[in-house]
């Protein structure tokens, strides 16, 4: 089970908008790589009442104690800053981190940690005010636990949690994740139809070069085996367990063996986990249409790696003559605001965006209100082993309208870039599904080798609209089509947005699964992360 750290909060900490599936118990019963506490399966969307959330590592106080709380417990105003708790841990690190820097952790107690976490709760938490104060720090005997239940136990109308947005993630995953792109893994994304058997699983994309790339898996292909096992129907203890450890492994360098079917024929593979090395920008295309060339962009993640090729991108669109765009991102979870708020901007152009706001956050009335996001104009510059100039004048088509490829895999930043769009009125035709609707956001605050997300903000355009927890719906409603590759002209999609352009109407519905399929990934692939502008 992946928890996660990273440094302290300061003046630059990024800011994430939350945008999760809570699908990071993988298999139900149980936890697994890829997973992080207290996060259960998803409801299930077959008609049927849901299904209350599994939690793979269940709170060590999952009610509130019999024993009476110290005043700090009745109280959190009674404690310190969080500052003067931050970095004093129970079992401090030594040593450098990812990029050489030495550990800030100095010797203290698990109660310091625990206090840590409750003083920041209740300076920064959104619904401060909600959090419980019936639990006792005594009583706890980690800080994963106590953090599950700093949060607002509130339901919605429709009475599913309030707050599905708490997560950790390990520093060295999430800042090879962010900065390079790496991710631990196989190169493969599934989606699943329930995280309970009988379980479908489907291959959704294969990174090129990576281990699934290498063992010849294609979209559409089905998961049948996992070391031997029955994947679909096992359900004790014991085969959970190996299925986990082979779907989401913990470490590079170890092989497992899958089988799976494509048809009606099936084949076994042998893959090795690895730092993948994960391409944002899959692929970019020009079409020859009867009004004109328009431009596909298949665009997974907001990374800092994909400034540079978004650039490179719109840079290859305007020099080709493109009128249009079609945006597939259908399995976008979100990533970097700032790359969302490029990216808008090199769709739209001054015209659309001078002097208007791109993104407003909207906190707790403890925190002072920050400056509106932009639509940037020129390159933020992020770290990557490819970075684009800091300042650089970005490329621009200049459009009223553009068609995005959407999924309930559309989360967070990706989300941000529909809404944005919209605030500059640009015509945004969502084809495909409703995305997942993450509005809410968070800063990821590090203590004692674990980060911490927890909704503090949440995000609206420039006509102060954000009100979409559910959502946002479709133009046009089409299931994605596993059946073909991304970027094929008769891709289910793809092929309705090229049709969209020119008639404005849906094309005839497909048959969709009896089923609805969801994105198999972790939490904090799905956010949008804000990062102060530099001085």
């Amino acid at each position: 089970m992946r928890s996660s750290y990273a440094h302290g909060r300061s003046s630059t900490a990024p800011r994430l908008i939350a945008a999760l599936l809570a699908a990071a118990a993988i298999l139900a019963g149980c936890g697994g790589g890829g997973g992080s506490p207290g996060i259960g399966t998803r409801p299930d969307q077959t008609g049927q009442q849901p299904a209350p959330p599994v939690n793979p590592n269940p709170p060590a106080n999952p009610n509130p104690p019999v024993g009476t709380p110290s005043p700090e417990d009745l109280n959190p105003n009674l404690l310190a800053a969080s500052t003067t708790y931050a970095n004093m841990c129970a079992k401090p690190r030594t040593g450098v981190d990812l990029f050489g820097r030495p550990f800030p952790d100095r010797q203290g107690t698990l109660l310091d940690e625990l206090k840590f976490l409750r003083a920041w709760a209740n300076e920064n938490y959104l619904w401060y005010n909600e959090i419980p104060n019936t639990y006792r720090m005594a009583e706890f005997t980690n800080a994963l636990d106590y953090f599950e239940v700093l949060k607002s136990p509130a339901l919605t109308e429709s009475g599913q949690p309030k707050d599905k947005y708490h997560f950790t993630y390990t520093t060295e995953e999430w800042d090879k994740l962010q900065n390079s792109g790496i991710d631990l893994g196989y190169g493969v994304t599934w989606k699943r139809n329930s995280a309970t058997a009988p379980r479908t699983w489907l291959v959704t994309l294969v990174e090129p070069g990576s281990p699934a790339a290498a063992a010849g898996l294609q979209r559409g292909d089905k998961l049948i085996k996992v070391d031997g096992v029955d994947f679909i129907n096992g359900t004790d203890a014991a085969t959970v367990e190996k299925i986990n450890a082979g779907l989401f492994p913990e470490t590079a360098g170890t092989p497992h063996s899958f089988t799976l079917q494509r048809g009606s024929t099936t084949y076994d593979v042998t893959m090795t986990g690895a730092d993948v090395v994960v391409d944002p920008v899959k692929l970019v295309q020009v079409f020859d249409t009867p009004t004109g060339k328009v431009g596909y962009l298949s665009f997974e993640t907001h990374n800092a790696v994909s400034e540079k090729e978004l650039v490179d991108a719109f840079a290859t669109f305007r020099a080709a003559g493109v009128v249009d765009l079609v945006l597939d991102m259908r399995y976008n979870g979100g990533g970097l605001l700032y790359v969302a708020s490029e990216l808008s901007y090199m769709i739209a152009g001054p015209a659309q965006t001078t002097g208007k706001t791109f993104e407003r956050l909207q906190y707790n009335d403890k925190t002072p209100q920050q400056a509106p996001i932009p639509f940037l104009s020129s390159a933020y510059g992020f770290s990557s082993p490819n970075p684009v100039r800091s300042g650089t004048p970005l490329p621009y088509l200049g459009l009223k309208r553009v068609s995005i490829l959407t999924t309930p895999g559309t989360c967070s930043a990706s989300e941000a870039v529909i809404n944005g769009l919209r605030g500059a009125d640009v015509q945004v035709d969502v084809i495909g599904s409703q995305t997942c609707g993450k509005p809410y956001g968070f800063t990821p605050t590090a203590n004692c080798g674990t980060t911490y997300f927890s909704i503090e903000f949440k995000g609206v355009n420039h006509k102060g609209f954000g009100d979409f927890p559910d959502g946002l719906a479709a133009t046009c409603q089409v299931a994605d089509d596993l059946s073909k590759p991304l970027g094929d002209r008769s891709e289910g999609l793809l092929a309705a947005a090229l049709s969209y352009r020119e008639t404005g109407t849906c094309p005839p519905a497909t048959r969709a699964r009896q089923v609805p399929m969801e994105l198999v990934r972790h939490p904090a692939k799905e956010i949008s992360i804000y990062t102060r502008p530099r001085n």
